[in-house]
């Protein structure tokens, strides 16, 4: 079910109340992310965002990016034992070690797919050809056989926290499924998916 907002548009319930979070569906949400930096950058968010509220995660993003050198790769891979530390006393991110550790594990990771074509084209190369259809909120799948192979995939090349479900949420967040609403303004929004 969509709400439809005070400008006339529909979005789902998880974005029609809570401004920030309407800003990112509106703008961010959905649309194609094909570059090394920014398919890092989401990985790592989708991980720490793991048993917690997207908005959680959202509110914290500008720390996350601060802390983490704007999730530059070259940058984070280097992190070692005492950026760890500095990183599990900063209040402003979620201080889970594991996930910390994970972020800088998948920094190396993503070094290393560089001779192999990138972590982009690794990730966008599970690219359904279908894409979901939901007219209602409990139609949005939360794993797919696609999000799995690639779970199983990064795992593979050295990822940590990149389970069938969280890969499910970064391939809605880049654009390589559309779960809008066949009802929300923003449904076929994206260009990999034509409404």
């Amino acid at each position: 079910m969509t709400v439809v907002g005070g400008d006339g548009l529909a979005r789902p319930e998880w974005a029609a109340t809570d401004p920030l979070l309407q800003e990112y569906y509106d703008t961010e949400w959905g649309m194609p992310v094909r570059d090394e930096h920014g398919v890092y950058e989401r990985i790592c968010l989708e991980g720490f965002q793991s048993g917690l509220s997207w908005a959680t995660i959202l509110r914290k993003r500008p720390a996350f990016r601060e802390v983490f050198a704007d999730f530059d790769p070259d940058v984070v891979a280097g992190f070692g034992e005492s950026d760890v530390e500095r990183l599990m006393a900063d209040p402003r991110i979620v201080r889970n070690r594991r996930k910390i550790e994970a972020t800088i594990q998948n920094a190396r990771a993503t070094i290393a797919l560089r001779d192999e074509g990138g972590l982009a084209e690794l990730v966008w190369s599970f690219r359904p050809a279908e894409t979901p259809q939901p007219s209602d909120h409990s139609e949005v799948p939360t794993i797919s056989p696609e999000s799995v192979a690639l779970s199983k995939a990064l795992r593979g090349k050295g990822f940590a926290f990149v389970g069938p479900t969280t890969m499910f949420a970064l391939m809605e967040a880049i654009g390589m499924v559309d779960t809008h609403l066949v009802t929300s303004h923003r449904r076929g929004s994206s260009g990999v998916w034509p409404a």
